[in-house]
C-alpha cells in the first residue's frame, strides 16, 4: 500500500456526495487537497473540516479557459498534483430521446465529457514530467448497461470508459496510471439534481433497496490509488447487493 501522506490530490465536484467523501477519506491519509467545484460555500466549510491543508478553486469544469488559467496558476505546495478525481458530473432528466432537451443534453457531454477532458489535459503534462501520477475518472455502469432515458447520460459514461482505457494506452511506459470506476446506484444528491430538486421522486429511485452511499466509492478509490505503484486498476464496476445488472433490475424488500 503507497501512502497519501504528502502527496496532493484535486478533487472535482468536492462540494458533495462521492467528492467530499473522497476529500474526507484522502485527508484522513494525510493527503494535501485541492478542492474544486461551483458552490464556494461548500468548498470553505469543506476545508475547514478536512484538518489537513487545502487550496479551494471555484471552478466550473465546462469553462475550458477557467480551467486552464485556475490550474495553471495552481500555488505551491499545491501546483504538483499526485491524484487527480475527476468527479464532476451529472445526469438530467429520463425522457425518451424523442422528447429530452437539447439543453440537458450539451449539459451532460460539456460537463461529463468536455469537462473530464479539460481538467485531464490540463493536469496530465506535470503528471508524465515527474513520471508519476494517477488519475481516476468517474464513470458509470450506465456506459454499459442501457436504460430508457439514459440516452445521453450514458452515451457520456461510455465515453469516460473508453477515454480512460485510451489513456491508459498511451500511458504505458509511465508511471502514470488511469482507473474507472463505474458505480451502480449510489445516493448522493445525484437523482435529486436529476429532478431537478423533486426530493420526492429522487427518494423513490432508492426506495425499498439498500443503495450505495458516496463512502463506499470514496473507499473503493482510496484503494485504487494505493495499490503499489506497478499495479494498475484498470476499470472498477460495483454495484449494490440489491441491484442487478441495470438500474431498472434492483430487488426491492
Amino acid at each position: 500500500m503507497q501512502s497519501l501522506q504528502g502527496r496532493t490530490a484535486l478533487i472535482t465536484g468536492a462540494g458533495a456526495g462521492i467528492g467530499e467523501a473522497c476529500a474526507l477519506l484522502f485527508a484522513k491519509e494525510g493527503a494535501r487537497l485541492v478542492l474544486t467545484g461551483r458552490r464556494r460555500d461548500r468548498l470553505e466549510a469543506l476545508a475547514a473540516k478536512v484538518g489537513v491543508p487545502s487550496h479551494i478553486v471555484e471552478l466550473d469544469v465546462r469553462s475550458r479557459s477557467g480551467v486552464e488559467s485556475a490550474l495553471a496558476a495552481l500555488p505551491a505546495p499545491f501546483a504538483e498534483v499526485d491524484i487527480l478525481v475527476n468527479n464532476a458530473g451529472l445526469g438530467l432528466g429520463l425522457e425518451p430521446a424523442q422528447s429530452a432537451s437539447m439543453d440537458d443534453w450539451e449539459t451532460m457531454i460539456d460537463t461529463n465529457c468536455k469537462g473530464l477532458v479539460y481538467v485531464t489535459r490540463a493536469l496530465l503534462p506535470g503528471m508524465v514530467q515527474r513520471n508519476r501520477g494517477h488519475i481516476v475518472n468517474m464513470g458509470s455502469i450506465a456506459g454499459t448497461f442501457p436504460y430508457p432515458g439514459g440516452n445521453v447520460y450514458g452515451a457520456t459514461k461510455a465515453f469516460v470508459h473508453q477515454f480512460s482505457q485510451n489513456l491508459k494506452s498511451d500511458l504505458v511506459g509511465t508511471r502514470v496510471r488511469v482507473t474507472d470506476v463505474e458505480p451502480g446506484m449510489v445516493e448522493t444528491e445525484f437523482s435529486i439534481v436529476r429532478f431537478r430538486g423533486d426530493a420526492e421522486r429522487a427518494n423513490k429511485v432508492y426506495e425499498g433497496m439498500e443503495p450505495l452511499v458516496a463512502a463506499d466509492i470514496a473507499d473503493i478509490i482510496l484503494f485504487c490509488v494505493t495499490r503499489p505503484a506497478h499495479v494498475n486498476l484498470n476499470v472498477v464496476e460495483v454495484m449494490p447487493a440489491d441491484q442487478g445488472f441495470g438500474p431498472t433490475l434492483v430487488k426491492r424488500r
